[in-house]
């Protein structure tokens, strides 16, 4: 596996602290991630591009990192038939509830699956369980990886 598989999206590179946790665990499991900028209210037109195209140039799941109540991981669902997780990220004005409620709260027929505040650890490894139905080297990753966190390892 050479291109990537995973698309992780910020809506701005101060959440690349953040949403970096993502693409560590991916490539921990052997999952081909690319990582990109876009601002679902600054370049709408360059989410509505990577989102309507990801699957064609091979990206099978894409993850959306945004705070406040940025919608980017909603705009991107609203434009693919990939799965997309959701990352809320925190800010100073709500914590994070106003993020959390933007991309959890979404209209019947546009899914996010969506994790916890700053969850983007959690973000790569539902992704990597997607994907490992379809690649059994990625499952094998992270059967291991779920062994070593039985007994304290991670």
């Amino acid at each position: 596996m050479e291109k990537p598989l995973v698309g992780i999206l910020m809506g701005s590179k101060s959440d690349e602290p953040i949403m970096k946790a993502a693409k560590e665990i991916l490539d921990e499991f052997g999952a081909p991630n690319e990582i990109h900028v876009m601002s679902a209210h600054r370049t709408p037109e360059k989410v509505h591009e990577y989102a309507a195209g990801a699957k064609e140039k091979g990206i099978e799941v894409i993850i959306c990192g945004a705070g406040k109540a940025a919608h980017l991981a909603g705009a991107v669902a609203s434009y693919t038939v990939l799965p997309v997780i959701g990352v809320p990220i925190s800010s100073k004005d709500f914590g994070g509830m106003d993020a959390l409620l933007s991309t959890v709260q979404m209209p019947s027929g546009v899914p996010v699956a969506t994790v916890a505040i700053g969850g983007a650890k959690n973000a790569g490894i539902l992704a990597a369980q997607i994907l490992s139905i379809k690649y059994p080297e990625i499952r094998e990753a992270i059967r291991e990886y779920k062994e070593n966190l039985a007994v304290g390892k991670v």
